[in-house]
């Protein structure tokens, strides 16, 4: 009966297993592969090239505001009355100085005076309805700096978004060493695992086999039955781990497949100094680069805000393409140059200005701080990696001894000397410094993204597989 029941357990153990591994479809995958399907499917860096796109406009906007702005416009009016000059009130006292005149022998013919006084001194200048078609051109001579600021200020902005997307990249490196290492990880655990439960199946075979022969107490095969299921417990906790760490590295590549990652974990022996960490990220860190950018922009707003104490000189000029009715005595065209300068308006410029230099203090400020920040993040990552390369080695000792006092303890239960608490803790024991030993090399490679992340160098993760004191871990 006991047989029966170990042939069950078994086969049970073995279904999840077999559909994980035989069923499923898998796609193997490399490290390197799955940073090129990053680069090429990842949303956040389709985004970040139309955010480098539009910037890339709004810097050629900005040049254009060196350049003559003309413009085109037209209008209609209709008008109550027509424009005149009425001079009618004048006719009398015309009329009289011509009649002065003729008193004083001076001819004024009778014929002449009655046309001048019969006519209609009203002076038409415009009908009461028109329409003006006219182009109008606008040059800037001096805007006190402004268009210069503007300039160097879209500039900027084009470069701070590339930094931004340079940030964002070396974001995604690490977040696909998280995953695609967790992923190893995972699925490394599994292996583990499985290996328990079926050095459990051979433990509980043996006891049920020395129960029958009257070497051991039922107790201690009941012992192993039950760490058998608890056994079997990991594993499918772990089968359910890897899947989910599977499904988020899908995520972040973009692929609808199982990935299988086939490029080891690993570990360094050495990295070289931590100033050479800090010198990389002093060159290289886009979020430095993003605080300076600021502070740049920050000093072009105190030149914009310098400009309107300046007066600000403009050349124009207009020309009436068409008209419709319009009178015969206004301009068809002009030109002129314009001086505008603002005197007082409440002080506003003044605390504009003032507000302007103040933030360039204040971005000065959170330049020093974010500079200390990243000095001291690259201490922290660089001492974990040290400690964590360390404990590789204590790791390989313990594995080591854990092997050789498994062996020793199923030998021993084999021949009645060791109960089976022994052997199924001594071989749970191996099993913690197996995912141990592999939770260090995955807390290495994490911890490498991170650190090459706050250097701003993360595409630089590969290369770290060919250096001298490269270990890998399996």
């Amino acid at each position: 009966m006991y047989r029966n029941i170990i042939a069950f357990i078994a086969v049970v153990t073995a279904l999840p297993l077999w559909a994980q591994r035989t069923d499923v479809p898998g796609r193997a995958l490399s490290y390197d592969e799955a940073v090129l399907m990053v680069m090429e499917n990842n949303d956040q860096i389709r985004a970040d090239r139309y955010a480098e796109q539009a910037s890339l406009k709004q810097k050629k906007a900005a040049v254009g505001l060196r350049s003559p702005q003309l413009s085109l416009s037209a209008g209609y009016a209709f008008m109550s009355d027509d424009i005149a000059v009425d001079m009618n009130g004048l006719k009398e006292p015309i009329g009289g100085a011509l009649g002065q005149l003729g008193q004083l022998g001076l001819p004024v013919p009778p014929t002449l005076t009655g046309q001048l006084m019969g006519a209609d001194w009203s002076l038409p200048l415009q009908e009461r309805d028109f329409a003006v078609v006219g182009a109008t051109l606008k040059v800037p001579i001096y805007t006190g700096g402004k268009i210069n600021a503007a300039n160097r200020a879209a500039r900027i902005n084009m470069e701070q978004s590339r930094q931004q997307s340079a940030g964002n990249r070396n974001s995604l490196y690490t977040t696909l060493a998280e995953r695609y290492y967790g992923l190893s990880l995972a699925m490394h655990v599994v292996d583990v695992r499985s290996q328990v439960v079926e050095g459990m199946k051979k433990h509980l075979e043996d006891a049920v086999r020395l129960e029958q022969n009257g070497m051991i107490a039922r107790v201690e095969r009941l012992y192993a039955e039950m760490k058998l299921s608890e056994a079997q417990a990991e594993l499918r906790k772990a089968e359910a781990e890897a899947a989910t760490v599977s499904a988020a590295l899908a995520g972040t590549i973009g692929t609808a497949d199982k990935v299988i990652p086939v490029t080891s974990m690993f570990v360094l022996s050495s990295l070289g100094e931590a100033d050479d960490f800090k010198a990389m990220a002093a060159e290289y860190s886009p979020l430095l680069k993003q605080v300076s950018m600021k502070r740049s922009l920050a000093e072009e707003a105190v030149k914009v805000q310098r400009a309107d104490f300046i007066p600000q000189i403009a050349a124009m000029g207009g020309v009436n393409i068409y008209d419709y009715k319009l009178t015969k005595m206004a301009p068809r065209w002009a030109v002129g140059a314009g001086l505008s300068f603002n005197i007082f308006n409440g002080l506003n410029r003044e605390h504009k200005f003032s507000a302007a230099k103040s933030t360039v203090k204040q971005v000065e400020a959170i330049e020093d701080r974010v500079f200390v920040d990243i000095n001291t993040l690259i201490d922290k990552f660089y001492n974990g990696l040290s400690t964590v390369s360390e404990q590789i080695d204590a790791n390989d000792a313990t594995i080591a001894f854990a092997q050789e006092y498994l062996r020793i303890k199923e030998k021993a239960f084999a021949e009645g000397n060791a109960p089976s608490s022994d052997v199924v803790d001594a071989r749970l024991n191996l099993a913690a410094a197996k995912i141990a030993r592999l939770k260090c090399a995955y807390d290495f490679d994490v911890q490498l993204a991170q650190l090459l992340e706050t250097c701003g160098v993360s595409e630089r993760f590969a290369d770290y597989r060919s250096v001298q004191g490269y270990r890998a871990i399996d």
